[in-house]
């Protein structure tokens, strides 16, 4: 088959053919659930799937590129195909996603020669290998060597940051070089000069909104004359950043504008159909004067929520839908009222009523999934282990004059640990030189004293009489994901003086905490149950709990301040009780029949020491 742009639509084997799309992003999603997710965008009367490609997941340290597990990109092109679903696959290098360092890998600046998103030859050739890295992926699956592949975006929404056609021309030439033939588009807002600074005469320019669609089209029209008009990101809702409301968006309001752009002859990309979870230490942040860290849940308020269940937004969205395209029928456990959840085989296939997997088809059956309905558990964390004795399994500590940076000791997130002897008989006003990057939990004798906060610009802390060790908690709440900030490094910046003194010979070492060492799993099953209702941290917290049955759960930690949870040593990512959100995604693949473990790691303290496995999941208060 051949995917062509003609004069005025997309060209499917030469006839004219919309593109109707959903963003899954396979990064944001268990492996296992990838096949249900992409089902379900095909019942909602999608005809495509679009993903970005996170770079720095795949390379999380030079020379390595990891394609396995979660990452297999491959393997979710295919579960694509195996839907007879097109594809767009948009990497970047760039790609904001909300995604921490919008998809860059922070190595790759750590000694600070090379450029960011610019024509700068070490940013460049990092790209190139990038690229050559991803070609046995895309090249062999596009779409006229039989793949699902249809389009590949070039760069993400450049416009908005620069204006340098011999950058967006190299990155062009880099694509095709690898053997991509498909057609190559480029994404902007509409809004002043963005369409044109961010493309090429050879890429075809689509557009980024989610209201006035009519509008919006207008003005691509003007910088697109020909070819079919295109919303790559049809924004149906927003991503939350902690302490602020749960973003959500009218979902009569959005399939009116859906409408809108379809009655216009347009394409689309919803984005996102399905966000899915910002697992481990994986979200991004925003910094427009003040530091804002994404939260752990990419919801986004979409058709498919969190919990991989229909909405209100996707029925109205399939109502839009079958007014311009066919159909397939809902299973009963997808119409509204239903359980969202459909049938599936062993291997996480969605399952016909015939018993097999799906291939495709809009008149295929499904057979409805019928759950036993499940109750919450509730989970006693009676372990408890401080921070201070677990190091020796977290650390791997190295010497040196001032505090290193998170990149200068090979950290792409998480927390590092700073320690130094001082003699301070009276005190003292701590000091750093110029940012925190991004919080520090200050101890002096393993005590607590205070928390400096990149978003409230804390630099100062004072420190009580102390002979001993001072040690500094610091946590990478996110790196920035779009605008000037991205690719800086995190840490405390500028140095520690206390009263004007600048303090020297330093400790360090990141926290190994995605995953847990196995040591730290055992240390923390071996410690003793003990009594009381309260935690006092840092510290560890762990508890057990059985199940009949796996299914997706949601971690709620009422009670507890902030931090990091794990179960069965997955990372869920973390928590804060500023919210919005108020339970973690617990994906049922993560879960067994039997005996599961929670673990917690409490920052500051917690009012209970019990955790409950909820059923239903709990985004947080809306601005309404």
């Amino acid at each position: 088959m051949r995917f062509a742009i003609g004069d005025t639509d997309f060209l499917l084997d030469g006839e004219p053919h919309r593109i109707l799309s959903g963003a899954i992003h396979y990064f944001r999603v268990h492996p296992d659930l990838w096949a249900d997710r992409i089902r379900k965008a095909k019942l909602m009367g999608l005809n495509t799937i679009e993903t970005y490609v996170a770079w720095n997941a795949h390379a999380p340290s030079p020379g390595v590129f990891d394609l396995t597990g979660g990452l297999d990109l491959g393997r979710f092109l295919d579960l694509v195909a195996a839907e007879g679903m097109h594809a767009i696959v948009r990497p970047g290098p760039y790609i904001c996603a909300e995604w921490t360092n919008g998809g860059l890998p922070y190595w790759l600046f750590a000694d600070g020669t090379v450029g960011v998103r610019r024509d700068e030859p070490g940013f460049l050739a990092a790209v190139e290998t990038y690229l050559q890295q991803l070609a046995p992926v895309l090249v062999p699956r596009q779409i006229d060597a039989g793949g699902p592949i249809v389009l590949v975006q070039v760069e993400n929404e450049y416009g908005a940051y620069g204006s340098d056609p011999v950058y967006l021309s190299k990155l062009e030439q880099m694509h095709r070089a690898i053997g991509l033939t498909v057609p190559f588009t480029s994404v902007d807002q509409p809004m002043g000069t963005m369409l044109e600074d961010g493309s090429l005469p050879s890429l075809h320019k689509t557009g980024s909104f989610g209201s006035r669609s009519v509008a919006r089209l207008a003005r691509l029209r003007e910088a697109q004359p020909t070819g079919p008009l295109m919303c790559s990101e049809f924004w149906d809702g927003w991503f939350d950043s902690w302490g602020e409301h749960h973003h959500t968006t009218s979902a009569a309001d959005s399939a009116a504008d859906l409408d809108d752009l379809l009655a216009a002859g347009g394409s689309v990309n919803i984005y996102m159909f399905h966000g899915g979870t910002n697992f481990g230490f994986t979200n991004g942040a925003n910094d427009k004067g003040v530091y804002r860290p994404i939260a752990t849940s990419y919801d986004y308020d979409a058709p498919l929520d969190e919990a991989g269940r229909p909405t209100e937004k996707f029925h109205a969205f399939r109502s839009v839908i079958e007014r311009y395209a066919p159909v397939p029928p809902l299973p009963d456990s997808m119409r509204p009222g239903g359980s969202g959840r459909l049938a599936s085989d062993p291997s996480g296939g969605s399952v016909a009523s015939g018993g097999s997997v799906a291939s495709g088809g809009s008149d295929a059956a499904v057979q409805e999934a019928r759950p036993t309905p499940a109750a919450d558990v509730a989970v006693r964390l009676d372990r408890v282990t401080s921070l201070r004795a677990l190091l020796p399994a977290l650390t791997d500590w190295s010497s040196h004059d001032v505090p290193p940076t998170f990149d200068a000791l090979g950290a792409a997130s998480g927390f590092v640990v700073h320690r130094t002897e001082v003699d301070l008989p009276a005190g003292g006003v701590l000091t750093v030189g110029e940012e925190v990057r991004d919080r520090a939990v200050v101890s002096v004798d393993g005590t607590v004293v205070g928390v400096l906060e990149r978003e409230h610009h804390d630099r100062a802390i004072a420190l009580p009489p102390v002979t001993g060790t001072l040690e500094l908690l610091v946590e990478d709440q996110g790196r920035v994901d779009y605008g000037p900030r991205i690719g800086e490094p995190k840490g405390l910046i500028g140095g520690v003086a206390v009263d004007g003194v600048p303090l020297a010979r330093w400790t360090a070492s990141p926290l190994a905490l995605d995953p847990l060492p196995e040591s730290a799993r055992t240390m923390l099953s071996d410690a003793l149950a003990t009594d009381g209702d309260v935690l006092a941290g840092p510290t560890f917290a762990t508890g057990s709990f059985d199940l009949a049955e796996p299914d997706d759960r949601y971690l709620s930690l009422d009670g507890f301040r902030k931090g990091v949870a794990w179960v069965n040593g997955f990372c869920l990512g973390r928590y804060w009780s500023r919210g919005p959100q108020r339970t973690l995604a617990v994906p049922g693949p993560v879960l067994r029949a039997g005996r599961n473990d929670v673990v917690v790691l409490e920052l500051h303290a917690a009012a209970s020491r019990t955790v409950c496995l909820r059923v239903e999941p709990d985004l947080g208060h809306t601005e309404a």
